[in-house]
């Protein structure tokens, strides 16, 4: 068992859905966050945001999702990823479950 941890701009709420049903990930949880980003470091003329700390409205995803559908999962984040023509992106990250009860 793996815990999925899922982020993204909350435009993209129905394609993560749509992934984890892909995967057959049929019991998940999700919640609206704000999303943050200091550009304070970034040149001045790359930040179409013109201010140095950005929020937006963001979504996370988590789930306990078996080993073999991970890989379907991270593919297709993969795969969604690669076809975007904005700079967001689906973020994903999986961790090792110790213990279960």
């Amino acid at each position: 068992m793996k815990l999925l941890l899922i982020t993204a701009v909350a435009e993209f709420e129905k394609e993560v859905k749509s992934i984890l049903k892909k995967a057959q990930v049929k019991t998940y949880s999700y919640k609206e966050v704000t999303g943050f980003r200091d550009a304070s470091d970034d040149a001045i003329e790359s930040n179409w945001f013109g201010t140095e700390m950005n929020e937006n409205e963001s979504i996370l995803f988590y789930a306990f999702v078996a080993k073999e559908n991970v890989d379907i999962v991270c593919n297709s984040v993969k795969e969604f990823n690669v076809k975007q023509e904005t700079l967001s992106h689906i973020h994903i990250a999986v961790l090792n479950i110790e213990k279960t009860n």
